[in-house]
């Protein structure tokens, strides 16, 4: 029978893997909410907008950030199906399509698409933690052969994220001036 824990008995310290995952999590959850901050709050015509010789767009981007919380993170972490939208789009024929379907739909779809994408990938993410911890494997295999740790498709996305705020910052200063480090503390998602 173990002992009654009092209010002077130590409390169970947390393990250094949980704690690395709470750390790995909170700087992925800062930059979805940088990004998600960069790209809020726009019209069609802020979405749509270009700058210099890119013509990439911030709807298209919101949407193809939310294609790549689908595949590094529903489909290539969790090995769950790519769901919707994109169960639908044949990206052979049309290997852009998030970008350019990103610039054409309403501000309100392409928010939800990337909303319901984090939405499911946290979800996943705390399943796969749970179930396989850090240091578990993928579940897919690089063409060498090599299956990636939960703990490198979490970096991978902290990655993805931070490249595409810096893309987010150029574009949206270009629409309305809007600059920053991080989002204010009133904003949410």
């Amino acid at each position: 029978m173990l002992p009654a824990m009092s209010e002077a008995s130590p409390r169970p310290s947390p393990s250094s893997a949980s704690i690395e995952a709470d750390a790995l999590l909170s700087v992925l959850e800062r930059n979805r909410r940088t990004f998600a901050w960069k790209t809020s709050g726009l019209d069609e015509k802020g979405l749509r907008a270009t700058t210099a010789a890119s013509a990439m767009t911030l709807g298209g981007l919101v949407k193809h950030v939310a294609l790549v919380e689908a595949d590094w993170l529903a489909v290539k972490l969790a090995g769950q199906e790519y769901g919707a939208p994109w169960d639908t789009v044949d990206f052979d024929a049309d290997p852009d399509w998030e970008w350019r379907t990103g610039a054409l739909d309403s501000p309100e779809d392409v928010y939800a698409v990337w909303r319901d994408a984090v939405e499911r990938s946290r979800e996943l993410v705390a399943e796969v933690i749970k179930e396989r911890g850090l240091d578990g494997s993928a579940s897919f295999t690089w063409p060498d052969g090599r299956t990636p740790t939960v703990r490198a498709m979490l970096l991978d996305m902290v990655e993805e994220y931070a490249r595409h705020t810096g893309h987010a910052d150029i574009l949206r200063e270009a629409v309305d001036g809007r600059v920053g480090e991080g989002a204010p503390a009133d904003f949410t998602i």
